[in-house]
């Protein structure tokens, strides 16, 4: 069965990048979404293998998402481009 990743970013380019990238490694995608409440409706649906979360959304942080992820039980990866804490 092939694996799914989740990918939550709102860089236009960024997500498409990693889209393609996984994609050609043999990865399903599920996305790119650019917000919380669109990864949530994602999830309605299926629990991806594994997420790659964007720390910032724009106006809005990936927290609330990493929460459910983790009480689901699904392992993801926290990343941004930021160069500040």
């Amino acid at each position: 069965m092939q694996k799914t990743v989740l990918i939550v970013e709102d860089e236009y380019l960024t997500a498409l990048d990693l889209k393609l990238l996984l994609e050609h490694h043999g990865w399903r995608v599920m996305g790119p979404v650019a917000t919380v409440r669109d990864a949530l409706r994602l999830l309605d649906d299926e629990l991806p293998a594994v997420a790659l979360l964007d720390v910032n959304l724009g106006n809005e942080l990936v927290t609330p998402l990493a929460e459910i992820l983790k009480a689901r039980d699904v392992p993801f990866v926290v990343a941004s481009a930021y160069d500040k804490p």
